[in-house]
């Protein structure tokens, strides 16, 4: 797997005037895991969307070698109309069949040995809906897999998910890395992300960048969380406070 992530400079905006991240730099290489560290609204859905060519760069570069997969935060991804693990996990193939193909039996072969990897292979035929969050969250990671992606964007990939199922994903994202996909992993978490390579900060702009045993300081949280911060342990360990219920009244205005 040849994937990497080059990002410059890179600021991104949604209108006239309405500047939704700024000065962005960083690298992610063959085999890293980067955590994605900020408030709601700060900037991090922005740099998902820029990855993924969704979003037009305003200044600045945005380089990505290797297909890239999105993978949604299972709580936005409630799918009521009735398909199934396997229909999911095989959504894959359609981004990268053209419309005029069919998906054939390879797919299909393809999108079984993907459940399979993720521990669900006895769940193909079940209603996705009907699946705890953490299984679903982990058919969202088998239908990457599907599309064969090396860059892969996790949209806290944590929320909402029971132990069995936070073990099993954390399992599969340690064998992603080590056949050298990339992962941005966006988290509240600020524990969990000292487990990364990497971890990126973001508050509107860039916090701060590097390995997380030097970054994540008790001055980068503070300046990535503001208020919203709360530490314990005498500084070990450091919890943001956010509440999804409400997230909206988070959202900070740059």
């Amino acid at each position: 797997m040849s994937a990497a992530i080059e990002v410059a400079g890179l600021s991104a905006t949604y209108g006239p005037g309405a500047i939704a991240l700024c000065d962005v730099t960083f690298t992610a290489t063959e085999g890293q895991a980067v955590a994605v560290l900020g408030p709601n609204g700060g900037g991090k859905t922005t740099l998902f969307r820029a990855l993924l060519g969704e979003l037009p760069a305003t200044t600045g570069s945005v380089s990505v070698r290797g297909a890239t997969a999105y993978v949604p935060q299972t709580e936005r991804s409630r799918l009521d109309f009735p398909v199934s693990a396997l229909d999911v996990a095989l959504m894959g193939a359609y981004a990268r069949t053209p419309w005029y193909r069919r998906i054939g039996a390879g797919d299909r072969a393809l999108a079984r040995e993907a459940l399979q990897r993720v521990g669900l292979a006895d769940r193909a035929s079940e209603r996705f809906g009907a699946l705890s969050g953490g299984q679903r969250q982990r058919v969202l990671i088998a239908r990457a897999l599907v599309q064969d992606a090396g860059v892969l964007l996790l949209d806290e990939p944590f929320a909402g998910v029971d132990r069995t199922s936070e073990e099993a994903i954390m399992r599969i994202l340690d064998e992603l890395r080590a056949e050298g996909r990339v992962l941005l992993i966006a988290t509240h978490d600020v524990d969990q992300a000292r487990r990364w390579d990497r971890v990126l900060c973001l508050r509107g702009s860039q916090v701060a960048f590097g390995p997380p045993a030097e970054t994540l300081t008790n001055a980068v949280l503070e300046g990535t969380y503001g208020e919203e911060i709360v530490v314990l342990d005498c500084g070990h360990r450091a919890v943001a406070v956010q509440h999804h219920a409400h997230s909206h009244s988070h959202s900070h205005s740059h």
